[in-house]
């Protein structure tokens, strides 16, 4: 084999192995704490107290009863003066058709002087009912308890307020309810705390707009920044919430932080404290005290919208939005001029389109091929070798693209078409996430000053083009290591895009060298690589002890007719042989559910009994009605409503939280829930358009299963449990209002 054959097969070597260690820019730093400072053992401690024998404790249960009766302990303990809310309260959602109720008590503490502008340190300390939320939210709860206990022995120059809100995971209902507290009155700014995960960095990803004095407080305070303004951007798209987007209509100072490392524990029964990396503590805690040292102090005093992001977690580089816009639109017309005075404008950008386009479907159709010879999350325990397969994958159908329709145009003459693309790219982007324009800037603003000093030092443009091609892995390299920790439970190829545009720029720079390489050797090499990584991923363990299968059990008993049935959900694969004997099982989906699961047949259980409805009174108003009902839950947790998508629902709540309920700017059914022992009696309003009736779907949820499932629990595979739903009793009715 020719040694430029084989010198363009280490750099395919080398691209992947550099996308293999990108993980780096997202690590940890080891637990190191000074007298003073953030002590993670301590706070992991406390942590430790508060959950007692850790069970799951959603709002308004038995269990957070003696989780809140813990907490206020230990803030005792501390010398502090807690004091419990107590309030049943709705909640609704600007993204969704949705209002959701419950009892919630919110524990709060202040610190420091009694009046004046409050910093709002705030967390919540239920879980949901299928795992004991040990990072989610113990890791918000634990740096609270910290970062209190540290600035109780501080001067402080104005108020600090500890706030343990109920309900978060239901609804958000304890940050609806604070809003109604005469002491939120007085905040001016707030720090949040969460977890989507276990591990990882903790990751500044929401801020309040224009963000300026946030960005401003968290780039004076924080030593070893995570954070993007596109993920700023990214959690204003997406329809995830937190308690920010309740507290978010005040308009205070924002800061919004969390872990994200191994989703795969994540609303489970592993969200323990055998999971929660204490690394990831000591890190949020640093950042969290940091912070509220910052803030306590003051806000800081800056305007208008800031674009920033972090370099490998040791530089912060913001700017101004619209500076950014500026320097983005004269690379673009910059790139576009060079390329064009090269004669490579027309064809080298579709040329470059094409590659990324073709890096891109392969990459989807490679998945697409996997997973209907492989059912499921194939990739679940080991995550990380479908990426590398996927990249090997992108880079084959690129390079393809660029031996065959680029073959004839060189490396010098692609180069800034590559970068005019590019920033075409961020320019689409920024249409709809603007934050991304700070990902667009540094890299080719290297290449460019190469280019330009080329006139005075010919290797400039080759030094300044490979410069480029590092700060490009340095940022997008973070970028897409926390893309896949975000899309870790899929789509596999959703990243593709993104390792598409780092791998082009690389095989772009080694266009020349390819080029002398012979074309078959090198694309069937390149082809076998990405084989092999699929053949790998394909026959690796898809489960382990600490990446578990999603997989819950539900019984369902619909009424009036009484017919039950068994449904799984899982990941789509096949259920464990034993189940065949209580068969035969067909995939299908539920009246108040549109996501497709395992069902059977199931033996009734004449000790259940759906929910029910009472009505108390109708109103007549000029738009329709205003139904007052009673909601009897017969010993379920949670009850839910269900209105059909057609149906016009304009609010729904009980008294003093009656909630609007979106109806522009959303799509799907209109559900109203209530959670916890309270809901049994409460009194409900329901405001409805129109005379018409009205059919809804009632259903209640109760943990925990009849004797009949006992088969089932026992089948269920060794590396198998609940995720997001805990194995549950359903009853589902149907009501007319």
């Amino acid at each position: 084999m020719r040694r430029d054959t084989l010198l363009a097969f280490g750099v395919m070597i080398l691209i992947l192995a550099a996308l293999a260690a990108k993980s780096v820019l997202l690590s940890v730093p080891p637990v190191q704490h000074a007298p003073g400072q953030f002590d993670a053992e301590r706070a992991k401690a406390r942590l430790a107290f508060v959950l007692g024998d850790q069970r799951p404790h959603p709002a308004d249960s038995a269990a957070d009863d003696a989780v809140r009766a813990r907490l206020v302990a230990t803030l005792r303990q501390m010398g502090l003066t807690p004091i419990v809310r107590d309030q049943f309260a709705c909640n609704d959602f600007a993204k969704a058709r949705l209002v959701a109720c419950s009892r919630v008590r919110n524990v709060i503490a202040v610190l420091g002087p009694p009046a004046g502008s409050a910093l709002l340190l705030s967390a919540h300390y239920d879980s949901v009912p299928v795992g004991p939320g040990a990072s989610d939210d113990g890791i918000g709860v634990a740096t609270l308890l910290e970062v209190g206990s540290i600035l109780r022995n501080r001067p402080l120059r104005r108020p600090v307020i500890l706030l343990f809100n109920e309900g978060e995971e239901l609804g958000l209902v304890g940050a609806r309810a604070f809003l109604t507290d005469p002491l939120s009155r007085n905040v001016d700014s707030m720090l949040n705390f969460e977890a989507r995960g276990v591990s990882g960095p903790v990751t500044m990803f929401e801020t309040n707009e224009p963000n300026g004095p946030a960005i401003a407080a968290f780039a004076s305070a924080v030593r070893r920044p995570v954070a993007s303004s596109l993920s700023t951007d990214v959690a204003r798209l997406i329809p995830n919430d937190t308690d920010v987007t309740v507290f978010k209509e005040r308009g205070w100072v924002t800061l919004n932080s969390a872990i994200m490392g191994n989703e795969t524990r994540y609303h489970s029964p592993g969200d323990d404290l055998a999971g929660l990396d204490v690394r990831s503590l000591q890190d949020m805690g640093n950042e969290g005290l940091a912070l509220a040292t910052q803030l306590s102090a003051g806000v800081p005093r800056a305007h208008g919208t800031r674009i920033f992001f972090d370099l490998a977690q040791h530089a912060f580089i913001e700017m101004p939005l619209a500076i950014g816009v500026i320097c983005m639109l004269f690379l673009l017309v910059a790139f576009a001029a060079v390329a064009w005075g090269r004669g490579a404008l027309i064809r080298g950008t579709a040329v470059v389109i094409a590659a990324l386009v073709a890096g891109g479907v392969l990459a989807w159709l490679a998945v697409s091929i996997v997973g209907f010879v492989r059912a499921g999350t194939f990739w679940r325990a080991h995550p990380e070798i479908s990426f590398i397969a996927l990249y090997a994958t992108t880079l084959v159908g690129e390079l393809a693209v660029l031996r065959t329709a680029g073959a004839t145009i060189e490396g010098q003459a692609l180069r800034p078409v590559y970068w005019f693309v590019f920033m075409l790219v961020g320019a689409a982007l920024a249409l709809v996430a603007p934050g991304g324009i700070i990902y667009f800037l540094i890299p080719p603003a290297v290449v460019l000053l190469g280019v330009v000093l080329r006139r005075w030092y010919a290797p400039a443009e080759v030094i300044g083009a490979i410069l480029g091609v590092v700060l490009l892995f340095l940022t997008w390299g973070e970028l897409l290591s926390a893309l896949e920790e975000l899309f870790s439970p899929g789509p596999l190829w959703i990243v593709a895009p993104v390792a598409a545009i780092v791998i082009a720029a690389a095989l772009i720079e080694a266009s020349d060298l390819s080029a002398r390489a012979r074309r078959r050797p090198l694309l069937l090499g390149s082809a076998v690589i990405a084989l092999i990584a699929w053949v790998v991923a394909g026959t690796a363990p898809a489960y382990s002890q600490d990446h578990q299968q999603r997989f819950t059990i539900e019984h369902l008993t619909d009424f009036p007719s009484g017919k039950s049935s068994w449904s799984i959900l899982n990941d789509g694969t096949a259920l464990p042989a034993a189940y065949e004997r209580l068969g035969p099982w067909h995939r299908g989906k539920l009246d108040f559910s549109a996501r497709e699961r395992w069902l059977a047949a199931a033996p009734a259980d004449p000790n259940i009994r759906p929910p029910s409805l009472q009505t108390l009174g109708i109103v007549r108003t000029a738009a329709g009605r205003s139904v007052r009902l009673r909601l009897k839950t017969n010993g379920a947790e949670r009850v839910f409503l269900i209105a059909p998508e057609q149906a016009h629902i304009r609010a729904a709540g009980v008294a003093g939280f009656v909630r609007r309920i979106a109806a522009d700017g959303s799509s799907g059914k209109f559900t109203i829930s209530c959670t916890g022992r309270s809901c049994d009696g409460a009194e409900l309003t329901v405001e409805l358009d129109g005379t018409e009736p009205v059919n809804f779907t009632i259903f209640s949820a109760r943990n925990g299963l009849p004797q009949s499932a006992a088969p089932l629990v026992q089948a269920r595979s060794r590396f198998a449990r609940p995720q997001y739903v805990p194995d549950e009793t359903l009853a589902m009715a149907h009501v007319t209002l």
